[in-house]
């Protein structure tokens, strides 16, 4: 029997034939990249690896991207293999670190590679869920570090949702680590209907006509032609409302709210879906504040999806999820009305709400106890809750920095929910109509099934570091030129290479053209290696090409001259002066009013003598304004009204001053150069002058020049795509030598000769993992924090972890509190202008500013006081924070304060009191979440 036999043995239903490959290939020593869509049951591979390798008596690490995910794939591997066999390893969670088969989230992994742990010992497979995370800008990069730095004996076995470069993806692990197995699978196991919701009527997105693709009259199906009558009556009807409500305010009638195209409310809409059959279902809504108003309609309804034996079944799973949660935090966080949605079937489902709050819905919505969830994007991360529909209220999404639509890829990612494998026959995917969708841009959205995978992948302080301390200079870059985002930028170039080729070949015929016409008409053609200067005619072409260069050159040299010389004028310009503006509608004398305020942008306030009033600018100039004379004008001179700007306009006239007449032609630069002068006279003298500037040399010669442009452009974008990762590395190096992190030491086996040595501050450096890993660790060298109580501690590390939602950042200036934290702070602040400087020397992104939004709130919490203090201290614009933002952030500052503590150690003040105020901030419901 094989080891598959034997695992699919234990299961009570049947493999597909892309898991059956996947394993099989698995068995047989190959890694494996399986892309496979959402719900199709690609984990089933990565627990077939774990079972290879409890068999075999070796090691298997099963990485996901997010927490959520460990905790559920450690609950589901306990169940099958037992607690003694199953380890979790998370930021805050330490279970049976040592067993066989450990659940972690991939950063882990990548830490433990870095300090070459002992645990990595007899690995043998690991297995990377939601591998298409390495697009992620903020974290992507550890998956790729993983990938690159496993052992080549690790199989790895990698699974992602589909993507359209999976090929690509997959000949990337081929190249990096060795035999892999590309498994593809577009079928979803349970087909997916697509509806729109217009109005309280469910329609088919597409025409059930073409349902059957051998009928179909095109490569696609047409939109449903009941849903477009519909939503163009629907729009008819609304407009028709409009003028009707129009004309009743006009008439004096009272104004009425809604209309026949006013979108369904959410009760009614959850009243439509379980008419239709279509719950349980998941309501996409992309925004915490949404979610939460979106449950409180419905609770205000009176709306109720359970019976009163299932809200009693609710009643015990709530229990139990909230046995940790005291009494008076349970008030704080509103557990009654939390608990009367879940008894009538319909929760809220985000990152704001207590992970503990989270589970239990997920726990409740598997099993049919939660019938409604409005959730936002984060729900569709690989969170096991397939629902039989997904519903979209809208398809734009907030993306932290605007408004943008919805890709394909987060379409298809989103309703991959949407059907419940060995319990619904097909899943459906709804999408809300509102006058601002159009059902073709939904079925384009519907028919892009996938979305191309692109790498992150991008050099860091700790990450340098860490490579140059394992593998050198020459293997450093080795490694960066083995990165997914190099082998991109390489394929990327096959194009540009390919123009550059055709280019470069187009030119050697178009030249040796060229000799021929040359010769036939008496001229050497030139342009060898070996030619003199402007020799022949290819040299006459290069010297009129020359001549235009330096023409334009003095061209913008004289205008750059000028605009300098005019906004040198404009801020010179005093109260009283009167000058000619030359140009625009109000062209004529002006007397200036208030004299000009910046000296680099100078707008001085003038009124002309047509009684305009603003500020005149570079603009408006096209040479420097001259001072005509003077004009006394009064203390309080009324430039506000129209009267008082008449009265100056009227006495600037009378001043007898005028415009002045015609302008001083000036010799142009051109006829003084020297240089353009020589040019010029070779140009008379050569032998090719002679010809007609119609002959068909000159055309050759045009063309010519279009190849060599295309060639040096080519040149240029294909030398930029492929040194970019290596330029960034050089600049992170160069900061952190300076800084004194590394430094240079000869060493004869580097191409360079030398390499970098990484220096005892750069092995502290090596163990901060943090955005903010250089400040940190300046902070720690500079000992500035030496001093600090746990609470202060606490604080100041909060700054560098945190980052407020939005335009809600709170600086240093903003953060009350004791004199020592703001000092503290203070000190932090001048290391991040310190190293923000370095970095600009050598042209690196700078770190973030530290923002203190949340330290008031974490120094509080650590002090002993209550939960409702904390979260209004961390409250944005009177809103309180959510507590599972709260808990969230207070997870952040203590990963930060164990990596400070393990750095400088335990023994010392600063390790001491990392670990107390770690101590001080695990109590009450951070406590109870982080276990």
């Amino acid at each position: 029997m094989t080891h598959l036999d034997a695992f699919t043995s234990r299961l009570d239903f049947g493999l597909d034939d892309f898991q059956r490959r996947a394993c099989e290939a698995l068995e047989a020593g190959h890694g494996v990249l399986v892309c496979a869509p959402t719900g199709a049951g690609k984990t089933i591979v990565g627990e077939f690896a774990v079972h290879l390798a409890l068999a075999g008596g070796t090691k298997c690490f099963y990485t996901t991207p997010i927490k959520a995910l460990s905790n559920q794939k450690y609950a589901d591997l306990v169940a099958v293999h037992g607690h003694e066999s199953v380890g979790l390893l998370t930021g805050d969670s330490s279970i049976n670190p040592d067993a066989p088969i450990v659940v972690m989230t991939t950063e882990v992994v990548r830490n433990m590679i870095y300090a070459e742990s002992r645990a990595l010992d007899g690995l043998s497979h690991v297995v990377m869920d939601e591998v298409h995370f390495l697009a992620d800008r903020f974290r992507g990069a550890v998956w790729e570090e993983v990938i690159l730095h496993l052992e080549p004996s690790v199989r790895v076995v990698s699974l992602s949702a589909t993507v359209s470069n999976a090929e690509e993806f997959g000949d990337w692990i081929q190249t990096v680590r060795g035999d892999t197995s590309v498994i593809v699978d577009e079928h979803r196991p349970v087909p997916l209907s697509q509806h729109m919701l217009v109005g309280n009527r469910l329609f088919d997105l597409f025409d059930p006509a073409d349902r059957d693709p051998e009928r179909r009259t095109g490569a696609r199906p047409r939109v449903n032609p009941d849903l477009k009558r519909q939503i163009r009556h629907r729009i008819l009807l609304a407009e028709d409302d409009r003028e009707a409500r129009g004309r009743g305010r006009r008439s004096g009638a009272p104004r009425h709210r809604g209309g026949r195209g006013a979108v369904l409310s959410r009760p009614h809409m959850v009243g439509v879906l379980d008419r239709e059959g279509l719950l349980p279902a998941i309501d996409f809504i992309f925004s915490r504040a949404g979610c939460d108003a979106a449950l409180s309609q419905c609770l205000r309804s009176g709306l109720s999806l359970l019976a009163p034996e299932e809200a009693a079944a609710v009643d015990e799973v709530v229990d139990r999820h909230l046995s940790d949660l005291s009494p008076g935090d349970a008030d704080v966080l509103g557990v009654d009305e939390w608990r009367e949605g879940l008894r009538r079937g319909l929760a809220a489902h985000h990152a704001g709400l207590l992970p503990m709050f989270r589970h239990a819905v997920e726990e409740l919505f598997v099993k049919g106890l939660v019938k409604m969830v409005f959730a936002t994007e984060t729900l569709a991360l690989g969170i096991n809750m397939p629902a039989r529909s997904v519903v979209l209220e809208r398809l734009v999404k907030y993306n932290g920095e605007s408004h943008v639509d919805l890709t394909p890829g987060e379409y298809t990612q989103l309703t991959g929910r949407a059907g419940r494998r060995g319990i619904d026959v097909e899943g459906h995917a709804v999408v809300v109509w509102t006058p601002e969708v159009v059902p073709e841009e939904v079925a384009g959205l519907a028919g892009a099934r996938t979305f191309p995978l692109r790498s992150s992948f991008s050099p860091e302080y700790n990450m340098a570091v860490n490579l140059l301390d394992r593998l050198g200079l020459d293997g450093a870059r080795e490694l960066l030129h083995r990165s997914f985002a190099q082998f991109q930028a390489d394929r990327s170039v096959v194009g540009q290479a390919r123009k550059l080729h055709e280019s470069q070949r187009a030119l050697r015929r178009l030249d040796a053209e060229l000799a021929r016409a040359a010769e036939a008409r008496g001229l050497e053609p030139g342009g060898g290696e070996d030619a003199e200067p402007y020799e022949g005619f290819l040299g006459y072409i290069t010297l009129r090409e020359d001549i235009r260069r330096r023409e334009r050159d003095l061209k913008y040299r004289k205008r750059i001259h000028t605009e300098d010389a005019i906004v040198a004028d404009l801020a010179a310009l005093k109260r009283g002066h009167v000058i000619a503006v030359p140009v625009g509608r109000h062209r004529g004398l002006a007397v200036v009013v208030e004299p000009a305020t910046q000296a680099a942008d100078p707008k001085p306030l003038v009124v002309t003598e047509d009684a305009w009033c603003g500020r005149v600018a570079l603009r408006d100039f096209v040479n420097p304004p001259e001072v005509l004379g003077n004009m006394r004008l009064p203390k309080n001179a009324d430039r506000r009204t129209g009267r008082g700007r008449r009265d100056l306009a009227s006495a600037l006239r009378s001043t007898g001053i005028e415009m002045p007449r015609g302008r001083s032609k000036k010799r142009s630069d051109a006829a003084d150069d020297p240089e353009l002068r020589a040019l010029r006279r070779t140009l008379r003298e050569h032998p090719a002058h002679q010809l007609d500037n119609g002959d068909e040399l000159f055309r050759l010669a045009e063309r010519r020049n279009r190849l060599l442009r295309d060639i040096v452009n080519a040149e240029r974008a294909i030398g930029e795509r492929t040194s970019t990762l290596g330029i960034t590395f050089d600049h992170i190096v160069g900061v952190l030598t300076e800084l004194g992190y590394l430094e240079k030491v000869r060493d004869a086996s580097e191409s360079t000769g030398h390499t970098m040595r990484v220096t005892d501050a750069g092995r502290v450096l090596s163990r901060i993992y943090s955005e903010s890993d250089l400040v940190v660790t300046e902070c720690i060298r500079a000992g500035v924090w030496e001093e600090l109580s746990p609470s202060d501690l606490a604080a100041v590390v909060a700054a560098l972890v945190f980052e407020s939602r939005r335009d809600s950042y709170g600086g240093i200036d903003t953060m009350p509190g004791s004199r020592s934290l703001r000092e503290a702070l203070g000190a932090t602040v001048d290391i991040w202008n310190r190293v923000t400087a370095v970095e600009a020397r050598h042209r690196v992104t700078p770190t973030r500013e530290p923002d203190t939004g949340f330290s008031l709130a974490v120094a509080t919490w650590a002090s002993g006081r209550s939960l409702t203090e904390a979260l209004v201290l961390a409250g944005e614009r009177g809103q309180l924070l959510s507590p599972g933002d709260f808990v969230r952030w207070n997870r952040q500052v203590i990963d930060l304060l164990e990596q400070i503590r393990l750095c400088v150690g335990t023994d010392t003040r600063l390790g001491g009191t990392a670990r107390a105020a770690v101590k001080a901030i695990r109590r009450g419901v951070v406590a109870a979440e982080l276990g």
